[in-house]
């Protein structure tokens, strides 16, 4: 950990990139692996635009549920550390971007500014008729999905809410169906937020990888660039990943001890 700060301290250009270990302590559900099913479903069952244009209300109560659940969950000292130590940076006139892979806005809830949303946000929504994109924390989105997205019911029972009650665009004109403004599975990346992260990997001198598996692509592919130039890479995870072998250190433990502790700079 020393040798680690110690060139931490000496970086001008600071990189971190987050998965969704970093939110885990504030008791984000991931949806991945065993357990991790909303009713009988994965979140790669509804995250997808072919189950938004077969069920736009099951998907629409999927990420109601999560919106909801966000909403009564708080930055935990992981998130707290890294928005401290960019602040720290900004004082110090160093570079400081983060990449996050999550979508619970937690980072900016803890402070954070300078953050790259690979896979978009639960609180935007994108209309699929104009295409503008809003920032949404309304609580409930929209009257209809209200009481609605529990994930332990009988889906028997529920009834499909009509289209035209689901969240609509809010331009006069318009009035279009919106989606949640998030990168589902078989999406691309928003070309915006593509070309903000190669300007990043291409001028960064190091980078802490914290609370990802590194198997999501691409972010899984950030770090092992960087390492072949020659960046340090840190890694900070409660396991070790496919990618750990390759990295100059890795951290074992829970993100909300072990960042505090490599954020903590000396004066």
């Amino acid at each position: 950990m020393d040798k680690f700060k110690k060139i931490l301290n000496q970086s001008k250009n600071i990189l971190i990139l987050t998965g969704a270990g970093v939110s885990a302590e504030s008791d984000i559900p991931t949806f991945r692996g065993s357990g991790g099913f909303w009713r009988k479903y994965q979140a790669q069952m509804l995250a997808t635009p072919q189950a938004f244009k077969k069920s736009p209300s099951l998907v629409w109560e999927f990420y109601h549920y999560r919106r909801e659940l966000v909403l009564t969950k708080s930055p935990n000292k992981a998130h707290v550390a890294i928005a401290d130590f960019e602040k720290q940076c900004e004082n110090e006139n160093r570079k400081f971007t983060l990449i996050t892979q999550n979508i619970d806005g937690l980072h900016a809830a803890a402070g954070s500014k300078n953050i790259i949303e690979l896979h978009g946000s639960l609180f935007e929504t994108r209309c699929l008729s104009c295409g503008e994109i809003r920032i949404n924390r309304d609580s409930p989105i929209c009257a209809s999905l209200s009481g609605r997205g529990a994930p332990d019911i009988d889906e028997r029972s529920v009834k499909d809410i009509p289209v035209e009650e689901l969240p609509r665009c809010k331009n006069e004109q318009c009035g279009g169906l919106l989606r949640p403004n998030v990168v589902w599975f078989g999406e691309g990346l928003d070309p915006n937020v593509l070309s903000k992260t190669e300007e990043v990997l291409e001028n960064c001198d190091v980078c802490l990888v914290i609370g990802t598996s590194s198997v999501v692509y691409p972010a899984a592919a950030f770090a092992p660039r960087l390492v072949k130039k020659g960046v340090p890479v840190a890694e900070f995870n409660l396991e070790t990943t496919p990618c750990t072998s390759n990295f100059q250190f890795h951290f074992d433990g829970p993100c909300s001890q072990t960042i505090p502790e490599a954020l903590a700079l000396c004066p």
